[in-house]
């Protein structure tokens, strides 16, 4: 049973990632010129709320996101009752990493941000039909010095969750062979690297512009 958590819990995570790029790459419009970003930035926000396909998608990745916590919390409570002898000298910083120790708070703080950032975008749009120019919605978000370090700051957790919860979930899945441990490993880091400086640079860009 513990082994399906784990595989699960890497599927969604996976699926997250995927999902993720795809994001962060339609986000770089936004660093367009102005008038050319607003153009194409609302454009593919209008073609995005007429697919069917795009919105199945969004709602598989919101399961994914509600699935991946529960798992999380099970498999962590699974893990902690599993360490019934408690070791007079504990050395878990010699043998993991900071970050692999504390991924449910990372996640959490995760959590929090996808919460802010729905209640900003998704729930203006879908309930209160806030859509004519979703581009001027998201300038004027970055303006506010607030959420300019909120949506900056959750890049941190963000690329330090990704880090370690890659390079694990292709372990859990079986691929982490020894003769690709290195480039894995290196993989994982440049992809949360990416993906972390990516999110937080472009509020930052569109707050100086």
């Amino acid at each position: 049973m513990i082994i399906f958590r784990k595989t699960f819990l890497a599927l969604t995570g996976l699926f997250i990632c995927f999902f993720l790029m795809a994001h962060l790459g339609a986000n770089f419009l936004l660093l367009l010129p102005e008038e050319k970003a607003r153009t194409m930035y609302n454009a593919y926000s209008a073609a995005l709320r007429g697919n069917f396909f795009i919105t199945v998608v969004a709602y598989v990745n919101y399961a994914c996101i509600l699935f991946h916590i529960f798992y999380a919390l099970i498999v962590t409570r699974v893990n902690q009752a599993a360490r019934k002898v408690k070791y007079i000298v504990n050395k878990s910083n010699e043998n993991s990493s900071w970050t692999s120790q504390n991924m449910l708070f990372l996640g959490a703080l995760i959590f929090c941000f996808i919460a802010i950032h729905m209640a900003n975008f998704w729930f203006k749009v879908k309930f209160r039909h806030q859509d004519d120019d979703l581009y001027q919605m998201v300038v004027d978000l970055f303006h506010q010095p607030l959420y300019l370090f909120i949506y900056v700051f959750a890049a941190l957790p963000l690329g330090l969750h990704l880090s370690h919860g890659v390079k694990s979930a292709f372990k859990t899945l079986g691929l982490y062979h020894k003769k690709y441990i290195r480039w894995i490993a290196d993989l994982s880091v440049f992809y949360a690297a990416v993906t972390g400086l990516g999110f937080a640079i472009i509020p930052v860009v569109l707050y100086f512009r």
